[in-house]
């Protein structure tokens, strides 16, 4: 196993413009860092998910992944590979399960060829890993955290050789831990329209987006990080009968792929960012561009997403998935009426709510569901929209586009 790992060999010229406007050290911000944190409790407010039946179930699953990005010199062009990688799992779970498997990961560990180097320490090539087993997690009594008396944890990290994130990096999944877990919000009672048109007098506007608008450009959606990661029983999540949280120690999927297939997982976690590199800047994105200068959107362009297709744009960005801010600030132009949010799911709400309390319209955009494996129809609503608000089931593309009609006829007729 050897580091750095290619993504993307021997870049073209447009690429490589791509790569030092929009993703290197001197972007507006890193893009060349990818981050994703998972944490997957077993209690009462999880029940569904997890499979709690009483106080003595407290599984526990922590994810973290924080890997680096860059060009590495080749003898044409340069390539753009992982060049730093860092991997974090914890488990929780009864003595028993944990005994198991500390041993089943000891066993792939020499089945996968990995060198013991010192007590818990292994290594493969440019990779190495680092087991601890302990009673009591130092993050737990930090916290004041109290797991069942007959509980054990074991933490595994790998690190590529040249790999060495920060004590505030490696502290950010139990900092996550602290916000417990995630209330559904009740929904309101917001309006179905057909299309963008109430929004034509709350003008000027600002947008959020979500996964919506990646997901047209062709970058996979969440779920295919749950499916590398293996956060949940894919299989559920795609065949839409919910999911289930992969909790069990000794059937712990992720690890076994890094421990016998080492290679190969590891070049599978670059899809996604190899994806976001890819894309291209949507129809939606192009026509919000086009209505920001003419006067009918402001800004800045808040966004969750990485992939830096709002930059690539030409919009102002302004980032909310921050693991380092829980609720990060958000700046509303003075001049805006009125909110559009496309394509955003489940957490990512804080920003229309405060929208509400600046006192802005809020406009949602999103088709509400997703085609299964097999063709059909699997329902999935919104959670945020309140009373007052106006909800479009229609993808990006479309209501963006349309909505750009609608203020091209307006101004064409002289309105």
């Amino acid at each position: 196993m050897q580091f750095p790992v290619t993504v993307i060999d021997q870049l073209d010229e447009d690429q490589l413009r791509k790569w030092h406007d929009f993703y290197g050290v001197n972007a507006d911000r890193p893009r060349f860092e990818e981050e994703g944190i998972w944490r997957r409790t077993q209690q009462e407010e999880t029940a569904s998910n997890s499979g709690w039946a009483g106080e003595g179930d407290a599984r526990r699953r922590i994810v973290h992944y924080w890997h680096q990005y860059g060009l590495v010199d080749t003898t044409a062009a340069p390539s753009l590979a992982m060049q730093q990688m860092y991997l974090y799992h914890s488990v929780a779970a009864p003595r028993a399960e944990i005994e198991v498997a500390w041993e089943q990961n000891h066993a792939m560990l020499a089945e996968g060829g990995w060198k013991q180097v010192g007590p818990g320490r292994f290594e493969l090539g440019d990779l190495r890993v680092h087991l601890i087993r302990v009673e009591e997690h130092p993050e737990d009594l930090r916290a004041g955290r109290k797991l069942p008396a007959d509980y054990e944890v074991i933490d595994t990290t790998f690190t590529s050789v040249n790999a060495f994130p920060t004590r505030t990096i490696r502290r950010r999944p139990w900092e996550v831990l602290t916000h417990g877990v995630r209330v559904k919000d009740t929904p309101g009672k917001p309006i179905y329209a057909d299309d963008l048109a109430q929004l034509t007098d709350f003008l000027p506007f600002q947008v959020e987006v979500g996964c919506g608008v990646s997901y047209e450009a062709g970058i996979p959606p969440l779920h295919r990080l749950h499916e590398m990661y293996h956060v949940n029983e894919i299989e559920d999540e795609l065949l839409g009968k919910g999911f289930t949280f992969v909790l069990a120690p000794g059937q712990d999927p992720l690890l076994a792929e890094m421990f016998l297939n080492t290679e190969d997982k590891v070049s599978e976690l670059s899809d996604m960012y190899r994806a976001c590199f890819n894309a291209e800047v949507t129809p939606a994105l192009h026509a919000l561009k086009r209505m920001e200068e003419a006067g009918h959107m402001v800004g800045p362009f808040i966004t969750n997403n990485f992939d830096a297709l709002g930059a690539r744009a030409g919009f102002e960005e302004e980032f909310m998935r921050r693991y380092d801010q829980r609720i990060p600030p958000v700046t509303f132009h003075p001049d805006a009426k009125a909110l559009v949010v496309v394509g955003l799911h489940a957490d990512r709400r804080w920003v229309a709510k405060r929208a509400r309390e600046a006192g802005l319209k809020v406009f949602h955009v999103d088709p509400e569901g997703f085609p299964r494996p097999d063709g059909s129809w699997f329902e999935y609503p919104l959670e945020a929209p309140q009373t007052g608000d106006v909800v479009v089931r229609k993808t990006a593309t479309d209501a963006i586009g349309g909505l750009e009609r609608l203020l091209n006829l307006s101004a064409n007729n002289g309105g």
